[in-house]
């Protein structure tokens, strides 16, 4: 290991997180509670990392909650599920170590910080029905709206999301008849909770980890970029950073943790080690893979899973930051009725309702022809469904800019106008519109997922949330880009049971830790399910908050011998 410890340190904890998501935020304040010191360094201006985006839904299985409303699950059941989707490409010891520490780990920051969770009612896991380990619903969990004005002076610098509706739960939403229907919402309870600045989804599950290290006195410094782990040629024993145009070097007495998220803001680390060609970003734009570039330095294992590429557009105008575009994902709009996603032959290639079927067939190669069949990708829709649905921020009935969408009064000139093949769209057209008569689709399935009917469907729709003919003029095809996957990467630091970064010989390295998506999906493998990954970063956090304490979590060796593995 390398030796370049500096002549003086400017600050010093016993436990230094570098982020200010979920997982570092997590393990700050898990090594507090448990007898060390620690201090939070973020890269940007505000605390809330890549959490603060999300949808704040976390994923449990076994949870109290469920048993307190009556519904039967374990984490046995919870590793089955993840086990059967994995396809081998994941660890089991990792998987279960997962799934036994989630729901402790809810219960821990319950206790510790007044984290408030609840069930997201009737929303299935992504696969229910495909396996007998999954539920209909008690899994999923969100937090109970947070008063933001509790922060004080960090009310400000707590993130909050530009792509989702911060003001409204889950309940809220799809008690209204879900993001489909927004043409007939009731705002009044949203326009009072951003009155109030109430905070729900990711941005509220932040907030209150940010209060619980506030209530701690654990320091959080923001514009600090770390870009070197600090060694003496043994163990990890701080970083060096630099804030303001000054060299700062923070000494770790027990551990650093690294929670940066992923890389996908680095083209080159994309396309080397994320296999992302050209893709753009949702995320904030210092999400470059530091993690990788600092553990690398001190010998860290990288590992990696199935990539799963993203598509979305931009409307003009709309900005991130300053001069950085906002890029918009059609996941929860792409299986509505009166659309349909197709390729430059003018056919569909997956099932609409569920995006994991069409983003794995994104990079699809055909190795005949050496090219990607199925990008560039367009969605063709109708002028039903521009009256009746969102498309993104473009509400029912607003014009559509040219710049995101081609228009034409017949699918013949929709086609030609974006270089389609004609006979093709017509085609596909025709033989779709015959499947919503049943509600049925023989080619892909669509419709058939239970979770994309309820989160990208159209519950008021007869015959099927997801169908609906295309047929009424103009039509409208939007082109998409390529987009990384939302800080959720493929690729990362492998790591053991209490999260201490692997080396190549998978020793645990001393003084190194890793959590949130900083960590080799092995706990994952092929499997992804809305939740899995910050309900990673706030176990990981609490596993290397513990470990680092001196206080490591032995839950795991009970399991491995209750299971069997």
């Amino acid at each position: 290991m390398i030796n370049n410890l500096p002549d003086h340190w400017d600050l010093e904890a016993d436990v230094v997180c570098v982020g200010s998501g979920g997982g570092g935020l997590a393990a700050a304040i898990t090594a507090h509670d448990h007898g060390s010191s620690a201090l939070v360094l973020e890269r940007t201006d505000e605390v809330g990392g890549v959490t603060a985006y999300s949808l704040g839904e976390v994923w449990v299985p076994g949870n109290h909650l469920e048993a307190e409303q009556g519904i039967e699950d374990s984490w046995e059941s919870g590793f089955r599920y993840v086990q059967r989707l994995a396809m081998g490409y994941g660890n089991e010891l990792s998987m279960l170590n997962q799934v036994v520490h989630a729901s402790e780990t809810i219960r821990y920051f319950e206790d510790a910080i007044g984290l408030k969770m609840m069930i997201i009612r009737e929303c299935p896991d992504y696969y229910y029905g495909l396996t007998n380990d999954s539920l209909a619903e008690g899994r999923l969990l969100e937090c109970e709206p947070f008063d933001a004005t509790v922060l004080g002076d960090w009310q400000e610098k707590t993130r909050v999301s530009p792509h989702v509706m911060y003001g409204l739960t889950h309940e809220d939403i799809f008690s209204m008849g879900g993001s489909a229907n927004i043409k007939t919402w009731d705002f009044t309870k949203m326009a009072e909770r951003l009155t109030k600045d109430e905070r729900c989804l990711g941005s509220g599950l932040v907030g209150y980890f940010v209060k619980g290290a506030l209530d701690r006195g654990i320091p959080m410094h923001t514009g600090v970029n770390v870009e070197e782990l600090i060694a003496d040629g043994t163990s990890v024993v701080g970083v060096r950073g630099t804030q303001d145009g000054k060299e700062l070097f923070v000494k770790a007495n027990k551990g650093v943790v690294l929670a940066v998220s992923s890389f996908e803001r680095n083209p080159d680390f994309n396309l080397t080690v994320g296999k992302q060609l050209d893709a753009e970003s949702i995320i904030m734009p210092e999400i470059d893979g530091a993690h990788l570039r600092m553990a690398g330095s001190v010998g860290a294992r990288i590992a990696s899973v199935p990539d799963v590429t993203m598509i979305g557009f931009q409307v003009p105008g709309e900005e991130l930051q300053d001069g950085v575009p906002l890029w918009r994902n059609p996941m929860a709009f792409m299986g509505l009725p009166h659309t349909i996603m197709v390729n430059r032959a003018g056919k569909r290639f997956g099932n609409e309702s569920f995006y994991r079927s069409m983003f794995f067939e994104i990079d699809r190669i055909d190795g005949q022809t050496q090219t990607h069949p199925n990008f560039p990708c367009w969605a063709i829709l109708d002028s039903q469904a521009r009256e009746k649905y969102p498309f993104g921020p473009i509400v029912p009935g607003q014009d559509m800019p040219e710049e995101v969408a081609a228009k034409a009064d017949t699918l013949e000139e929709l086609a030609a106008k974006v270089g389609m093949d004609v006979a093709g769209l017509r085609q596909t057209v025709a033989n779709f519109n015959s499947y919503c008569e049943t509600g049925e689709d023989p080619e892909f399935g669509r419709g058939s997922v239970p979770w994309g009917a309820y989160m990208g469907g159209d519950r008021f729709q007869k015959v099927n949330p997801n169908f609906g003919p295309i047929k009424q003029g103009p039509f409208y095809a939007v082109h998409f880009k390529r987009l990384s996957n939302s800080g959720i990467s493929s690729a990362g630091i492998m790591a053991d049971q209490h999260c201490r970064a692997l080396s190549w010989r998978n020793e645990p390295i001393k003084g190194l830790y890793v959590a949130g998506n900083s960590v080799a999906r092995i706990d994952t493998g092929a499997a992804m399910q809305s939740g899995m990954s910050n309900a990673r970063g706030m176990t990981h956090g609490y596993l290397a908050g513990r470990h680092a304490a001196g206080k490591p979590s032995d839950l795991l060796a009970g399991a491995i011998e209750k299971i069997g593995i």
